[in-house]
């Protein structure tokens, strides 16, 4: 059977030619997005490693008179203990400008017993970091004051996995292979998707604030009670305008900027998903035309096969079979392709994204072929022999 239907595709290549184009596009295409898709819902589904709700975000700008570190130490000192003071913040941290959905990124990187570990998220947090976000240590301890001047990191569950496997993490001395730098790992902590809920957390260093620091530092953390609102924010902003003076400050709610986040990649998702759905619409038409001029083209080899006493049921059959056919050797020479990505790293994503987005593919694909040829293949198997022998 399968050999006959190799002949009458081969004996009108030319008249497949159109139906094979249009599904080997299709198919890289929806490869494309079921990809993205693929790779956006895998990452959603890992959680997200700290908690958002409740935390506000300070920014200012830092116009201090003074250089000298014990003055500035001394300055935000009194910030922290007026912040502190108010019943409504709970924890309270300065740090980097690169926190949780902020548009900041500060990467570092290095080569550890010959193997690349760049880029590395590189953080530098105060003690009680991990206490406003509600961070899960794996291993180890998080930053206390024991760790003045010493030189000491956290790292997170992907770098840890990078670096040592299953192997415990803390105590290990870290840095690259070439120079004398070197952080002893004092913890581990679970991934922070400090990018949004559908990117993964990828390589991340916690490094202690240390006293010199506050000369560039000009982002402060703050867990609040249930009870903040509106008034209080108000409150909170006329404070900060009072106690750091000549700065400009801006306070945002973290659930919000995740929102904004989020609506970066969700966007652009749904618009590429409209556009490959067009594409889609347009493909599935044309299948149904080239089918539907096969029929007419071919009533009378189908009239025959009626006359001769082949039956209904077997003529659709047969057309739907070409065209699943058809659509297996396109895949075949899509999957050619698609399966360069996985074996280059394209994109430095996972293999099993690509192979995942792959199956769905041709599930798809398959499912696209039987749908638009299961109509025409009814339409051809209800042509009477007498008549279509007759137009002959």
């Amino acid at each position: 059977m399968f050999k006959h239907l190799f002949k009458l595709i081969w004996n009108k290549r030319k008249q497949n030619f159109l139906f094979l184009s249009e599904i080997l596009v299709s198919f890289l295409v929806i490869f494309a997005v079921f990809s993205l898709l693929t790779f956006y819902y895998l990452n959603y589904m890992l959680p997200k490693g700290f908690e958002s709700e409740r935390v506000w975000s300070v920014s200012y700008s830092r116009n201090a008179k003074t250089n000298n570190i014990d003055s500035l130490n001394i300055f935000y000192e009194n910030v922290r203990r007026s912040l502190k003071a108010l019943p409504e913040i709970e924890e309270l941290s300065f740090t980097s400008a690169n926190f949780p959905y902020s548009n900041s990124h500060s990467t570092t990187g290095f080569t550890y017993k010959g193997k690349e570990m760049s880029p590395i998220n590189n953080y530098v947090v105060e003690d009680d970091y991990n206490k406003v976000l509600g961070m899960q240590l794996l291993e180890g301890r998080w930053f206390n004051k024991e760790d003045i001047n010493q030189r000491s990191v956290v790292i997170n569950s992907t770098l840890k996995q990078a670096m040592f496997g299953d192997e415990p993490a803390a105590g290990k001395i870290v840095g690259a292979d070439n120079e004398e730098e070197k952080w002893k790992v004092i913890g581990v902590t679970a991934d922070v998707k400090a990018e949004g809920d559908y990117w993964p957390a990828g390589k991340s260093f916690y490094k202690r604030l240390d006293t010199g620091s506050f000369r560039w530092v000009g982002h402060i953390l703050l867990k609040v009670s249930p009870k903040a609102n509106a008034a209080f924010e108000s409150r909170l902003s006329k404070l900060l305008a009072r106690i750091i003076q000549n700065s400009n400050t801006e306070i945002q709610h973290m659930e919000d900027t995740r929102e904004s986040k989020n609506s970066d990649t969700v966007i652009p998702m749904i618009i590429c998903i409209t556009v490959a759905g067009f594409l889609i619409i347009n493909v599935a038409l044309g299948l149904f035309g080239v089918l539907w001029y096969n029929i007419s083209q071919r009533r009378g080899e189908i009239g025959l096969r009626r006359a001769i006493g082949a039956t209904g049921s077997s003529v659709s059959f047969q057309l739907v079979s070409e065209s699943l056919l058809l659509a297996t050797l396109s895949i075949i020479l899509g999957s050619f392709f698609a399966l360069q990505f996985p074996l280059l790293n394209v994109f430095n994503v996972a293999a099993s994204v690509y192979i995942i987005a792959l199956l769905l593919s041709i599930a798809f694909i398959y499912l696209l072929v039987i749908f638009c040829s299961l109509y025409p293949g009814k339409q051809a198997a209800a042509i009477h022999p007498a008549v279509a022998l007759h137009e002959e």
